[in-house]
């Protein structure tokens, strides 16, 4: 797998029917080791490391109803009352990060109504916070620490 912009750290690896598995500690079993995985158990231990995110306040593979459809967030960040604060996409390190990730993320966000829409390819990270008030949006210049979320 391909080092990424995020802090390494202890990765559980096992192989199962000749497969590759990753430990993800949120679903609490293995599964499949894709580049998208890589960079998912890599973000979210950055959040949780780095940027002080609960652990138990985050869900990685969260299924949501989107008009008569259900679809999967790949993360999303929680405030302490449980109402989602952040969803997060993640793409492949070898995908570029384009309009039409956005495009998507922003179709989950219309049924959450989260101030956070982040997306990272393990290389290079994006975060915009939205006002509702005014219908803006502003791109960040870094990852807010979990504090700043709620302010």
């Amino acid at each position: 797998m391909p080092v990424l912009n995020l802090p390494a750290f202890d990765v559980r690896l096992t192989e199962k029917e000749g497969r590759r598995m990753i430990f993800d500690p949120f679903r609490q079993r293995y599964v499949a080791l894709t580049p998208e995985e890589w960079v998912r158990q890599h973000f979210v231990n950055y959040l949780v490391t780095e940027k002080h995110y609960p652990k138990n306040l985050m869900g990685n593979e969260i299924t949501i109803r989107l008009n008569a459809t259900t679809r999967r967030c790949d993360t999303i960040i929680y405030n302490r009352f449980l109402a989602p604060l952040m969803i997060v996409e993640y793409k492949s390190p070898d995908l570029a990060v384009k309009k039409a990730v956005f495009d998507q993320i922003s179709r989950y966000n219309a049924a959450l109504k989260v101030r956070f829409l982040t997306v990272s390819n393990g290389l290079r990270h994006f975060c915009c916070r939205i006002d509702y008030r005014t219908q803006t949006y502003t791109f960040l210049r870094s990852i807010p620490c979990y504090d700043e979320l709620d302010e």
